[in-house]
């Protein structure tokens, strides 16, 4: 007789910029990297200094009572999280996958392999926030592009443009600096099955072509700002240069009638 198919939700929350471990209590703590907490008799979360939380087998209540515990400790807390979910199914005997209705097929619940799966899930989560955020970039570069193209410059001026290639350097480095959206976790480098796992679903999810899409999106509107306000600084370098111009006229003007004065 074959065992009964398990099933474990499994949600990924991006709450904020960065989360202080070290500020939280690891009474039920089961595992580092991240930092793996036993809720109940078989529910996890784990928590990444990115500023995810991934939790498994856990109520909506239960989920949000460990959010709000958590916010002494996150800096630059998102209004609006952004949600990555997934439905795993543990099956003794089938092949490790994420299949094309969107469920993560696993062996066993070990927490191993629940790890490999909360660094996926975390990095997608944090990717769908940048994704969005780039979009809204993309949006108001195009309107300074048509400004441009009409020969009009930016309400905002230097600081609007400024702003915008600070939105793309900022993006950048969290990504790049914090989340590693390319790099493999520690938990997988000594583990061929995990490894291979982490490969599956990282697949999957397409988290390297994500991450060289948002890339490309992000250089190009660093490249784009950048060019602005290159033509804004000619353009009022140009009008300092003749202001200078007019002001030596006015000079050689002044100069001639007081010599026409006195002649």
């Amino acid at each position: 007789m074959a065992e009964p198919i398990q099933q474990l939700s499994a949600r990924a929350w991006f709450i904020g910029s960065r989360i202080e471990l070290r500020e939280l209590s690891r009474g039920s703590t089961v595992a580092l990297g991240p930092l793996t907490m036993l809720i109940g008799q078989h529910g996890y979360s784990m928590i990444f200094r990115f500023g995810v939380v991934v939790m498994f087998g856990l109520s909506e209540a239960e989920e949000k009572e460990i959010i709000d515990g958590l916010k002494d400790s996150v800096h630059n807390r998102h209004d609006r999280p952004e949600c990555e979910s997934a439905e795993i199914f543990i099956e003794p005997n089938v092949s490790e996958r994420l299949d094309a209705d969107g469920r993560i097929s696993l062996r066993e619940a070990s927490v191993g392999r629940l790890q490999v799966v909360a660094h996926v899930l975390a990095k997608s989560c944090v990717l769908s926030y940048y994704e969005h955020s780039v979009g809204e970039v993309f949006d108001r570069i195009e309107r300074l592009a048509e400004r441009l193209c009409r020969g009009q410059s930016p309400k905002g001026g230097k600081n609007e443009i400024l702003g915008e290639i600070g939105n793309a350097l900022l993006i950048q480095a969290r990504t790049v600096g914090r989340v590693e959206i390319t790099e493999k976790p520690e938990i997988v480098w000594d583990e061929v099955e995990l490894d291979r796992l982490y490969e599956r679903i990282a697949t999957e999810y397409e988290l390297r072509d994500r991450d060289l899409a948002l890339a490309r999106k992000l250089d190009l509107i660093s490249r784009t700002a950048e060019t602005y306000l290159d033509l804004l600084n000619n353009r009022q370098a140009l009008r300092v240069e003749w202001y200078i111009v007019v002001l030596i006229v006015v000079e050689i003007v002044l100069s001639l009638w007081q010599i026409l004065i006195h002649s």
